[in-house]
């Protein structure tokens, strides 16, 4: 995996102790851990604070988004792996949305998981009458694609959709909750994750 070492080592510099203990060393890759590791030992912490504090692991631990909306996304000159990239996320501006915190908050979640990232941005069509949008592609090398989606879902997405689940559940009267069905809700969740499982544990025997 390809690692942006220099965003990742401002990025590191930039937390405050807490947040800089709060990261969980075992969902790094080996070369973010060495950054990881290398800012602690300037700071003179260890891992054994790290492990005893009380701050959430990294999957709980939100993403804190740019106040200001006009951060600076221009990750420097496009990265090789580019040119095969997918895009996990992309955020377009619109009323209500802060496309470029949403993006800049995307692309620390990554940066965190010590996956590769290249922030993208360009004016999209708008509707007739609303000003220019802009939409901000968050861009990782393709072999990483699925990875990423995954981190992304846990440090942002899902925390979207577990408040329109409360929204939805909240709306409904007693008997329409407890009429709910936990079988068919979460079928598919399940059946998604059994069958990633079960692809990954495939291939790993098939290369034995």
């Amino acid at each position: 995996m390809q690692t942006d070492t220099v965003y990742l080592r401002r990025h590191y510099a930039s937390l405050s102790d807490e947040a800089l203990l709060a990261i969980d060393e075992t969902e790094l890759v080996d070369e973010a851990r060495r950054i990881y590791d290398e800012e602690l030992a300037q700071r003179g912490l260890t891992l054994a604070e790290a492990r005893d504090t009380d701050a959430p692991s990294f999957v709980d631990r939100p993403i804190e988004r740019p106040d200001d909306d006009d951060e600076e996304l221009d990750g420097g000159p496009e990265p090789d792996w580019l040119k095969d990239a997918a895009c996990p996320a992309s955020f377009v501006s619109r009323p209500g949305v802060e496309a470029a915190q949403e993006a800049a908050a995307a692309r620390d979640a990554l940066l965190a998981a010590g996956i590769a990232v290249y922030v993208s941005s360009g004016e999209v069509e708008p509707e007739p009458d609303p000003p220019t949008q802009h939409e901000f592609r968050v861009m990782v090398p393709g072999k990483w694609m699925l990875e990423a989606e995954s981190v992304l879902d846990q440090k942002i997405f899902n925390r979207e959709v577990e408040g329109q689940w409360k929204t939805h559940f909240q709306m409904l009267s007693d008997e329409e909750l407890r009429a709910v069905d936990p079988e068919i809700l979460f079928g598919g969740l399940r059946d998604r994750i059994e069958r990633v499982t079960r692809a990954y544990n495939e291939e790993l025997k098939r290369r034995r």
